[in-house]
């Protein structure tokens, strides 16, 4: 049975732009947190894929993951994820074969089938618009590009062959849930933004899971809104950047991210809306925190939570995974 107490904690960072700052502040911000939650003991450090957001300086996923895992030692770092049909297999294989060399046993692919944009840009990265709907053979074509096997075939992906790089299933629905399992892959859900189908697709993971070649065992993953602090009063504070991105995404009126508000307040119709799409977000002090968090993993017995955390300040950032990862310890 899994418990809060025994299970990894990972990170997912969207290299988030906050009102005032710059890409470029994010990624010293990014390493930074990387660097701290290495040396608190968490287990992967992922960033995700997104384009054409003002508020979040992912787009070149793999540079960032070479970013991070250059200033850690013991991290694994990876994608969560490569949004798969915004690239050709072979590029993607070539690059996570180079991290994997550069970063031996410490790199990951998550890969996922949304576009990680609007649908404009979505057409701007994508030359073959019905390669969402070929994700399933897009993933085998990396699987081929990593196996030993492809030696002997004329075209290689030189870094990556033959290299041991866990290809992670990242999805939202039960479309996600059939294919990991069918894969024998291991599987990540979005239930941070999209916890709708999260129980239903955990099911449908574990009780359809084919063993691999890979893995033997299913392994799924979860990713929640963590924001902690000292108080529940302090959390809901701050936790109102990252209700201002939620209306920014539903009024697409995006906005980098926005300090916290204290006079900040939720029309009735859109808090119904948010709380729905944010369900599996832990805000409080370190008893709430604590008692939601360890509920959650019993009810979904997930192997492994992922955290992301839209905070403003960068010291309360740190201050919300120091807590969680304190409590997590505390028996």
């Amino acid at each position: 049975m899994s418990s809060f107490l025994d299970i990894p904690l990972s990170v997912l960072d969207l290299a988030v732009i906050t009102e005032g700052g710059t890409p470029a502040d994010s990624f010293v911000n990014s390493l930074d947190l990387a660097q701290l939650v290495e040396e608190l003991g968490y287990h992967r450090y992922w960033m995700a894929e997104h384009h054409n957001m003002a508020s979040i300086a992912s787009s070149a996923t793999s540079v960032l993951i070479s970013h991070i895992a250059g200033g850690t030692s013991t991290l694994r770092v990876g994608s969560g994820g490569i949004m798969l049909p915004n690239h050709a297999p072979l590029t993607i294989a070539e690059q996570f074969g180079t991290l994997a060399s550069l970063y031996p046993e410490r790199i990951d692919l998550g890969l996922g089938r949304a576009p990680g944009t609007d649908q404009k840009t979505a057409r701007a990265l994508q030359r073959d618009p019905n390669a969402p709907f070929r994700f399933p053979s897009l993933v085998k074509e990396i699987q081929q590009y990593f196996s030993e096997d492809n030696k002997t075939s004329d075209v290689r992906a030189i870094p990556g062959e033959g290299l041991d790089i866990p290809i992670w299933i990242l999805g939202s629905s039960t479309d996600s849930a059939h294919l990991a399992a069918a894969f024998g892959l291991p599987y990540a859900f979005a239930s941070h933004f999209a916890p709708a189908q999260l129980h239903h697709a955990l099911k449908v993971y574990k009780s359809e899971f084919v063993a691999s070649e890979q893995l033997k065992e299913p392994y799924c993953m979860a990713c929640v809104n963590v924001i902690g602090a000292d108080s529940d009063d302090e959390a809901n504070l701050l936790a109102t950047s990252l209700q201002k991105v939620f209306i920014g995404i539903i009024t697409n009126n995006r906005r980098p991210l926005q300090a916290p508000d204290p006079d900040f307040q939720l029309l009735p119709d859109i808090a119904a809306v948010m709380n729905q799409f944010l369900k599996y977000s832990f805000i409080g002090g370190p008893e709430k925190i604590k008692q939601e968090i360890s509920s959650f993993v019993a009810t979904t017995q997930v192997d492994e939570i992922m955290v992301t955390s839209h905070i403003y300040d960068h010291a309360a950032r740190r201050k919300s995974y120091e807590l969680l990862k304190k409590i997590q310890e505390e028996r």
